[in-house]
């Protein structure tokens, strides 16, 4: 296949990212921030949480429900008050049965069975003689009235179950939580994913401004320090996955078009695990001669962030198990060592791209925070790019250090476990003081 090469010089021309580049982009991300902050059109809707950072003192038993895209995570977290927490009890299900027997995803599903499903999650934990207060964390935007509720904006992440959006999110589990029986659970905070994960960085780490997701979606939080309305420290969901002002590839306009929902959140689909298969899935059509491409190859979204990570992690030296890989995975066959690593090499190129778009967004952050960067900053992240994506972490390091030379190391990330489950506890605790 003598195009593989003409191809991958194509990519390296569009998917690569010099630091003038990222620091163009820190700046517009900086503007975009900016211009959201004081109500004026802008693709980050910066959101309050109406909450500050915890002081690590908070203390009690809490249930904890995450609810961001494929799973539902039940916690039972108990916080001790000296910066220290123990998850109790947990329970994890998915949205969609593999095996059909169900599905919560699509639009043929109502908010009452949503929430009833969600419910019924709550219901496989809950200590039977313990009136507990409740944190949500919904990884949607949403737009926040107060610490305890929230209206939906709009699904993302391919979600399209009807009658949620512009509703309550807290009063539709609330009435599922009653349908239920669970009478003495009390929802009392809901918080985005970003949120819940800076809020528990900022339990145990001194520092923390910024909390991210870097998983199947993209989202990051930050805490600001003059809110305008209340001139107070406020943590802000920032939604901005669906910041546009890109560098975007024929690939990604390619995805987005194809997309739920096209010309939305084109941050997320440049960089998130959701749909990180699906731009290698394109890319590696162009790669294969139209006439050997599969129908398997040919389906949308066949491919995953996993099929990435297994490509990067080739070490052999024909790139062996790339090739095992082509012909169980593909159904391509006789592909050359060139074309193998071609192959890799594209992988990395995504790989590098997300992260430095991230990277990116966080330099926006500090800018906004700190210009002059006089002081230290921990950027709490969760999510499985960031924690298992080989090279993923270390490309946000090396972006974040390129940018700020000597005084890189005033900036540090780290991965933070569990933090939108944890945060939903926390959040739980900061609403009842």
């Amino acid at each position: 296949m003598p195009k593989a090469a003409t191809v991958l010089d194509e990519l390296k021309r569009a998917f690569l990212l010099t630091n003038k580049d990222v620091l163009l982009l820190s700046a517009s991300f900086h503007q975009a921030m900016l211009r959201g902050l004081h109500g004026q059109p802008s693709p980050l809707k910066m959101l309050p949480s109406f909450l500050s950072a915890p002081d690590g003192s908070e203390r009690g038993l809490y249930l904890a429900l995450d609810f961001g895209g494929t799973n539902v995570r039940v916690l039972l977290v108990e916080l001790h008050g000296n910066s220290q927490y123990t998850i109790l009890a947990r329970r994890q299900t998915q949205l969609k049965d593999v095996g059909g027997r169900y599905d919560y995803t699509t639009s043929l599903t109502s908010a009452d069975e949503l929430f009833d499903f969600i419910a019924s999650e709550v219901a496989q934990i809950v200590p039977s003689d313990k009136d507990l207060p409740l944190g949500h964390t919904f990884s949607f935007p949403s737009r926040q009235q107060d610490i305890n509720n929230a209206l939906l904006i709009n699904w993302t992440k391919e979600l399209a179950v009807s009658g949620i959006e512009g509703h309550n999110v807290t009063k539709l589990l609330a009435a599922a939580l009653m349908r239920t029986g669970l009478t003495r659970v009390r929802p009392v905070a809901i918080i985005n994913d970003t949120v819940g994960t800076l809020l528990t960085a900022a339990y145990t780490h001194q520092n923390s401004c910024i909390g991210s997701i870097c998983g199947t979606g993209h989202n990051s939080a930050y805490l600001e320090p003059h809110y305008r309305t209340t001139d107070s420290e406020m943590i802000i969901n920032m939604e901005s996955g669906n910041f546009d002002k890109l560098p975007l590839t024929n690939y990604d306009c390619m995805l987005d078009a194809a997309s739920e929902k096209p010309g939305h959140q084109l941050l997320e689909k440049a960089v998130s695990g959701r749909y990180l298969g699906e731009l290698l899935r394109l890319i590696l059509c162009d790669l294969v001669n139209k006439d050997l491409i599969s129908p398997l190859l040919s389906t949308p979204y066949y491919l995953s962030a996993e099929d990435i990570a297994f490509i990067l992690t080739d070490a052999t030296p024909a790139l062996s198990n790339i090739a095992k890989w082509l012909v169980e995975r593909c159904h391509i066959g006789n592909w050359s060592i060139e074309d193998r690593l071609a192959l890799k090499e594209a992988a990395e190129l995504l790989v590098n791209r997300s992260a430095s778009f991230v990277a990116a967004s966080y330099l926006g952050v500090i800018q906004h925070i700190d210009p002059e960067l006089e002081r230290n900053h921990h950027i709490a992240i969760d999510g499985s790019l960031f924690e298992k994506m080989p090279g993923y972490a270390q490309t946000i390091t090396r972006v974040l250090h390129n940018a700020h030379g000597v005084k890189a190391n005033k900036i540090t990330t780290g991965l933070t476990k569990d933090g939108s489950g944890v945060g939903a506890a926390i959040a739980a605790a900061l609403a009842l003081l």
